[in-house]
C-alpha cells in the first residue's frame, strides 16, 4: 500500500479533519491501493479545538512521526497543509521537496508572490513535482465558462485575506489569460476588487463574509450564465490530487498558481489605494 504523509502547522484542523475520509472514499471507488499513515505538525496542540497531536494519530490510525524528515522518509508521498498559514510554506516546503516525492502543498500557497518563486525554485532545484489549488477550481460550476472574458465572481468566509484565494482562482481557471492589472474599492466590510487581464478580459470579485460562491459568466460562445458553486468540490480536488500522485502530472498550468499568487498580493496592497489600478 502506498503511504501518505500530512505536514500540518496544527494538525486537528477542518481540512485534515476531512481529507482522509475523503481519500478513503475515492480510493474505495477508484481501486487505489493509498491511505494517510503518517502525520507530523509544528504545534502540539490545536487552538481551534484543543486536540493534541497524538489524539488525532490515535483518532485517524495515523503514526506521528517526531520530525518532517522521518515523514518524508516513510511516505511515498506528502501533502502540506497548514492552509490558515502559508507563512510556514516555505519552511516546510524547504525540507519536503529535497526528497522528490510528489507533494500537494495546500492553499493558500504561500504568504506572497515573492514566497511563491522561491518554492517554485526549490521544486526546480530538487526535481520535485508537486501543485498547489483552491478547492473552488473543481467545481462542476465552472465547466464550460473557460474563456469568458467577462466574469463577477462572490465569495465570503472568515477573512480576506485568507478567503480570496478562492474567487482569484476561479477568476484564473476560468478567464485563462494572464494578469496585468488590478483595483479595490471598499464599502464598509465588503471588498470589491477588479483584475484585468489581457487581451482586455476583466474579473470582478467581491467578497463580503455572508456571500455564497458563484459565478456569473459572458461566455466565449455569448452566453449569459449565473451559477451557485454547490457541487462537491472539495472530493473532486481529493481525486484530482490522488491522480496527481500516481502520474506526477498536475491537471492545468502550475504557472497559473504563481499568477493567482500575483493578483493575491496586489489585492492585498491595493486596498491601500483604493480605487487605483495597480500595474501586475
Amino acid at each position: 500500500m502506498k503511504s501518505l504523509g500530512f505536514v500540518d502547522y496544527y494538525i486537528s484542523e477542518w481540512h485534515a479533519n476531512n481529507y482522509p475520509a475523503w481519500i478513503r472514499e475515492i480510493c474505495e471507488k477508484e481501486g487505489l491501493d493509498l491511505a494517510v499513515r503518517y502525520a507530523w505538525a509544528e504545534e502540539y496542540v490545536s487552538p481551534v479545538d484543543g486536540r493534541n497531536t497524538d489524539e488525532w494519530c490515535r483518532d485517524f490510525g495515523v503514526e506521528r512521526c517526531d520530525t518532517i524528515s522521518e515523514l518524508c522518509e516513510k511516505s511515498d508521498y506528502i501533502v502540506i497543509l497548514a492552509p490558515s498559514n502559508p507563512e510556514r510554506h516555505l519552511a516546510y516546503a524547504g525540507k519536503v521537496l529535497r526528497y522528490g516525492k510528489n507533494t500537494y502543498i495546500d492553499k493558500t500557497f504561500a504568504p506572497d508572490f515573492e514566497t511563491a518563486e522561491t518554492i517554485f525554485r526549490m521544486a526546480d532545484r530538487y526535481g520535485t513535482k508537486f501543485f498547489s489549488a483552491s478547492a473552488l477550481r473543481y467545481a462542476d460550476e465552472l465547466k464550460g465558462l473557460n474563456g469568458s472574458r467577462a466574469v463577477i465572481i462572490t465569495g465570503g468566509g472568515g477573512n480576506f485575506e485568507e478567503y480570496i484565494i478562492h474567487q482569484i482562482e476561479m477568476a484564473v481557471k476560468i478567464i485563462g489569460g494572464r494578469p496585468v492589472a488590478a483595483r479595490v474599492e471598499t464599502q464598509g466590510t465588503q471588498i470589491l476588487s477588479s483584475v484585468l487581464f489581457d487581451e482586455g478580459s476583466r474579473a470582478t470579485l467581491l467578497y463580503a463574509e455572508p456571500l455564497p460562491f458563484s459565478v456569473c459568466a459572458d461566455t466565449a460562445d455569448g452566453q449569459r450564465i449565473y451559477r451557485q458553486a454547490d457541487s462537491d468540490f472539495f472530493r473532486a480536488l481529493m481525486a484530482d490530487m490522488l491522480r496527481f500522485f500516481e502520474t506526477g502530472e498536475a491537471s492545468f498550468d502550475p504557472g497559473e498558481t504563481l499568477d493567482v499568487m500575483k493578483i493575491r498580493g496586489a489585492l492585498l496592497d491595493g486596498r491601500k489605494y483604493p480605487g487605483e489600478w495597480r500595474n501586475l
